[in-house]
């Protein structure tokens, strides 16, 4: 798994001279092409995929006009995503029809692509996450989920960036995290038939029903907040008077939560897999720094071992 986020990108651009160019602009910026066809284009958007941005062309309706209609019906679902428009003849949105130019945040050709490299860090990755904290969260959770789920296999994904609010499953967890360098939200994300699935087939949990999936949720959760905790804010955040809030907006029916900020998410993906059966749960954990983010005051904890040996945390051998 690489320490640096990626982003998934609906490429919308049916010309088969121009994929290879851009398939290479993805791999250059670190993004992930997914392509669809038209007649499914709504049906995924509505999914709970999780995507950074729409690359779209500018006929790719056959026409500016019908890529303007698609573009607004794109906006319309999920307004969250900035769409990138790929023209032909020059870099800029100055001579596109007014209701396309009201909904793209940028321009660029193949001949000019910096409008697009500008683009990607100002709407996908405008958030700078250091490695090591990528990295560190990345080892603590596989560690909670390893020993919390002894039977199944755990494989994590490389890490990416997200620009909307879909919630997947049916069960999710908030906890908040602040220090002197961060403030917000971690959020777990499941789905309740298949932890539901693992826990009966423990013969310790045989009749488990979705409090049990609730209270391992919870437990989960407060072991990856308490080792996070304990390597990156210490007790610094216990001290902090933080008297600004803003509300946490969750309509169920639609799968969507707003966090009031339009910064960009971390998010990391884990599956839990039974070898034998080939069950699989899968578990996302997003990252939500919407109130404070200063990654250039981040600091690794240190602990000394002297201390740790005090506290009875450690033992001497």
């Amino acid at each position: 798994m690489t320490e640096q986020p990626v982003s998934k990108v609906l490429v919308l651009d049916d010309h088969p001279e121009c994929q290879g160019a851009i398939k290479q602009l993805c791999d250059a910026h670190h993004l992930v092409g997914l392509k669809v066809r038209k007649n499914r284009l709504m049906a995924v958007l509505r999914s709970n995929i999780d995507l950074g941005a729409i690359l779209l062309a500018e006929d790719y309706g056959g026409s500016a006009m019908a890529s303007a209609e698609i573009a607004l019906q794109i906006n319309t679902v999920r307004p969250e995503l900035p769409i990138i428009l790929r023209r032909t003849s020059v870099p800029t949105l100055d001579d596109v029809p007014e209701m396309l130019r009201r909904v793209c945040c940028a321009a660029y050709t193949l001949q000019d692509t910096s409008p697009l490299q500008r683009a990607i860090d100002e709407y996908i990755f405008s958030v700078v996450y250091p490695n090591a904290l990528v990295r560190g969260i990345s080892e603590i959770t596989q560690n909670v989920l390893a020993a919390q789920f002894k039977t199944l296999t755990p494989r994590w994904h490389t890490p990416y960036i997200v620009r909307d609010r879909i919630i997947f499953g049916e069960v999710f967890s908030l906890i908040p995290l602040e220090s002197s360098w961060c403030r917000g939200y971690m959020m777990l994300q499941t789905e309740e038939a298949a932890v539901l699935e693992a826990l009966n087939a423990d013969r310790h949990v045989p009749d488990a029903d979705f409090r049990e999936v609730n209270s391992l949720l919870g437990e989960i959760t407060n072991l990856i907040w308490g080792a996070f905790k304990n390597r990156y804010i210490g007790d610094v955040g216990a001290t902090c008077c933080h008297p600004i809030q803003v509300p946490i907006i969750v309509n169920h029916r639609q799968k969507y939560i707003s966090f009031g900020s339009e910064n960009p998410q971390l998010c990391f993906r884990y599956t839990l897999t039974d070898e034998r059966s080939g069950a699989e749960i899968k578990l996302y954990q997003r990252f939500v720094f919407n109130l404070s983010w200063s990654p250039e005051d981040f600091r690794e904890i240190a602990h000394d071992s002297s201390e740790l040996v005090a506290s009875g945390e450690l033992e001497l051998f």
